[in-house]
């Protein structure tokens, strides 16, 4: 399969898109007041760290497949 840009950007529009709601998600929990047990912390910070990684390779690959796009258009 070959990417196009609209590829990259969706790629691209995800990775920011699970940045921002997980930075809001990190937000919230960290300023939660409420009593939990231990064990939701670590299970909601496991997922905040595998969003985070999800966001990264999402973003790196949108990046490269941005500059894949535009390399044909340059040589010519």
């Amino acid at each position: 399969m070959k990417f196009e840009r609209k590829h990259a950007v969706v790629l691209l529009a995800v990775a920011v898109w699970n940045v921002l709601t997980y930075a809001r998600f990190t937000k919230a929990l960290v300023e939660t007041t409420e009593d939990r047990p231990t064990g939701y912390y670590v299970a909601h910070s496991i997922l905040i760290v595998v969003n985070l990684v999800i966001a990264a390779v999402l973003g790196r690959w949108g990046w490269q497949a941005l500059k894949a796009t535009k390399a044909p258009s340059e040589n010519a």
